[in-house]
């Protein structure tokens, strides 16, 4: 850590802070690199603040700017922000008596803050310590921080039991830390309350909650997500007339909801999931008129979708009943509620025909039915869905062919029909599909409603968005309800989902990634070539399906990343400009029917980390001994008998595993006897063919009858043919 002890106040402003600063940004100055006395005052640097007269720095905004280090002692700081950067060791801000905001969200400090805050705590108005490392007990450290108004000490590892001051801040956030336990006192809300925010989401607090925090009659979010609370909701909850957002979520709540809520008149937000509540709905929750986003997933309800008037619920914006026990045939009532904009019934026991009243809601921007029991066609009505985003329908029966007015869906980024038994092509059509969501993402960026963390946007995400696969891959471990809620904001409003966009990606900056999710089905015919116009596209996957002839050229105009053809019944060339896919990262050509030269172009594809190009008998060529392809096991390669390998490839097997080793030496035994096996069953299986061609000439020509002589001529071609490929 950086210590150099230099000070911010009066006459040293200039020289002592840009010693300072220049050092702990030594390594990527980045922006910064204007900070130079002799060019410009320090009032002009970017991200620094002075007084009006410019006589003094008061704030340092060092956001976003991929640094490291740690700031020591400059006094008369009063604001600093080093959120969202590199940071990472030990809190020390002991010096910084002045400091009124004080944000180092989002970096990797850890340890205890017993030895910074009562000394920061002089003029404190904000603390923001979220998303970082930091342990040890928070019960103690604000007593001495009078003016402290807004804490967010979210997603770090604090544990014990909770301040008991909180209620004369206006924010409190200690969500995600997991380790905080204990009951929430009824004292604790005595007296005058000013809080306009309590998360306490994500922790282990138990016990019932109390009633008395209906003292709090400014409190617009209550958060109580994920924790062990028991017993009734309290019924003094309804008479905070402020409150937007009720969040009770994944506790142990009894089923009665008190009909107190109902006078919340301006709640909009409502979260009573993974209650294990049982039975049916609950009629009360058909009488939430006001109510915009219902969120009851995993409650085990087997029933009540009609009996709780639900579906009479006319401003609903979100309806979630996944994961469920829900049987029986969809409700084509819920059409009626036009306000709706994201509906799920997922995980469910759902069956029968997709409802074609469900093509009949213009505003829906997600549609998701995966993981049901549903059969019959997809409805030709969908392509009245110019808002959707997203169309997941995965993992049922469905049947039919998908229909070419799916192509008028021209906002669908994210289409996801996988394991059904779906049939026809992939036609020319389809490829309009997800060309201009323009218009749906500006809706979404004029809408103004207040969402915290909480409504389930990880548990939507994990879905909606395949982390295992790239794009789209970064670690749900590390997701918080926060970063949640953040990257689901940015898919939304059309942002970019990483947390970087590489450089050299062909997906930009202020663009984003779609899918298109066919794999699991019988579909067939070939790939059209004005596949090219989905330029959206980072993930195609078609594996395991029936389609046929040449990859068309013009699939190395797409922004692709991931691409699975396998176990379909491709033939040709595999087209060089496969190699224009600069960005591509998995490519698995795997259990098809290509022939020709292999194409060396795949060896400048230096992003691939997965390969996959086996039993692909009539492909023959040399495999380069340098570049990526040579970074690959024989396991990409199996059951291609034409390929010419490199001689250290051959010699080690896998140039990817380590060397030496009994158990190292073992598999590489079973894999050479599995390859064996593979040749002599691709050469017998060349046998047997011959000798039935060869009996079935020799009973034409006995009978010698025009179509027999046609039909010889035929196989004779075929031999030929065969025979070229081989030689």
């Amino acid at each position: 850590m950086v210590s150099p002890g230099i000070m911010a106040d009066g006459d040293s402003k200039s020289l002592s802070l840009v010693a300072f600063l220049l050092f702990i940004l030594i390594t990527d100055r980045g922006k910064y690199k204007e900070w130079e006395t002799e060019k410009q005052g320090v009032c002009q640097w970017p991200g620094i603040t002075c007084t009006p007269e410019g006589s003094r720095v008061t704030g340092i905004n060092l956001r976003d700017s991929t640094i490291s280090g740690d700031l020591s002692r400059c006094r008369n700081l009063k604001h600093l922000n080093l959120s969202h950067n590199i940071i990472e060791g030990e809190l020390r801000l002991s010096g910084l008596f002045n400091l009124e905001v004080l944000d180092l969200s989002v970096n990797k400090i850890y340890g205890d803050v017993h030895s910074t805050f009562p000394t920061l705590c002089n003029r404190l108005v904000v603390a923001n310590l979220s998303t970082n490392s930091f342990t040890g007990r928070i019960d103690d450290i604000f007593s001495g921080c009078r003016y402290l108004k807004y804490v967010d000490f979210s997603s770090n590892r604090f544990s014990g039991e909770i301040w008991t001051g909180f209620k004369r801040l206006v924010k409190f956030s200690v969500s995600g830390n997991h380790h905080l336990s204990g009951n929430i006192s009824a004292s604790i809300f005595r007296g005058n309350c000013t809080l306009q925010v309590l998360d306490l989401s994500e922790n282990e607090f138990v016990g019932e909650f109390p009633g008395q925090v209906s003292n709090c009659q400014n409190l617009k979010v209550l958060n109580l997500w994920g924790n062990n609370f028991m017993g009734n909701i309290p019924g003094e909850i309804g008479s905070i007339s402020s409150l937007r957002g009720l969040y009770l979520g994944r506790n142990k709540f009894s089923r009665e909801i008190p009909e107190t809520l109902l006078n919340l008149s301006n709640l909009i937000f409502l979260d009573l999931s993974r209650n294990s509540f049982g039975g049916d709905i609950q009629e009360i929750f058909g009488k939430f008129t006001q109510v915009k986003y219902l969120i009851l997933h995993g409650n085990s309800y087997v029933g009540g979708i009609y009996s709780s008037n639900i579906l009479t619920l006319r401003n609903l914006y979100r309806l979630d009943l996944s994961y469920n026990n829900f049987s029986g045939r969809l409700p084509s009532e819920i059409s009626q509620i036009q306000s709706l904009r994201f509906l799920i019934l997922a995980f469910n026991n759902f069956s029968g025909d997709i409802p074609r009243e469900y093509g009949n809601m213009p505003g829906l921007q997600a549609l998701d039915l995966s993981f049901n029991r549903l059969t019959g066609s997809l409805p030709a009505s969908f392509g009245k869905l110019t808002s959707l985003l997203w169309l997941m329908l995965a993992n049922n029966s469905l049947s039919g062919e998908i229909p070419r007015e799916i192509g008028n869906c021209s906002s669908l980024l994210w289409f996801n029909v996988a394991n059904n038994q779906l049939s026809g092509g992939l036609y020319p059509e389809l490829t309009n599909m997800g060309t201009n969501p323009t218009p749906t993402f500006e809706v979404n960026r004029q809408n103004k409603d207040y969402i915290i963390s909480g409504s389930g946007e990880c548990l939507v995400m994990k879905r909606w968005i395949p982390a295992e696969v790239p794009p789209f891959v970064f670690g749900y471990a590390d997701l918080t309800k926060k970063s949640c809620r953040s990257l689901w904001d940015h898919v939304l409003k059309g942002k970019c989902i990483f947390p970087v966009c590489p450089a050299s990606s062909i997906v930009g900056p202020l663009d984003i990634s779609g899918y298109l999710q066919l794999s699991g089905n019988m579909l067939s015919g070939e790939v059209p070539a004005n596949i090219s116009q989905m330029k959206k596209l980072s993930m195609l996957h078609l594996g395991f399906n029936e389609f046929e002839g040449k990859v068309p050229i013009q699939i190395g105009q797409l922004p692709l990343m991931f691409l699975n053809l396998t176990r379909n019944k491709f033939s040709g060339q595999i087209p060089q400009e496969i190699g224009n896919l600069s960005s591509l990262q998995n490519l698995d050509l795997s259990y098809n029917n290509f022939s020709g030269n292999f194409p060396t172009s795949l060896n400048d594809l230096n992003e691939m980390s997965k390969f996959n190009i086996s039993y692909n008998p009539f492909i023959y060529g040399v495999i380069p001994s340098r570049g990526q392809l040579a970074t690959f096991g024989k396991e990409s390669f199996r059951g291609n008998p034409l390929l010419q390998f490199p001689s250290f490839f051959i010699q080690s097997g896998n140039n990817n595993t380590s060397s030496g080793g009994r158990d190292n030496g073992r598999e590489e035994e079973e894999d050479d006897d599995e390859a064996a096996i593979d040749m002599l069953a691709l050469y017998w299986s060349i046998v047997s063919f011959y000798v039935v061609g060869l009996i079935g000439i020799l009973v034409l020509m006995y009978l010698d009858c025009p179509w027999c002589r046609a039909w010889i001529r035929l196989v004779d071609a075929f031999m030929a043919s065969l025979k070229s490929k081989l030689s």
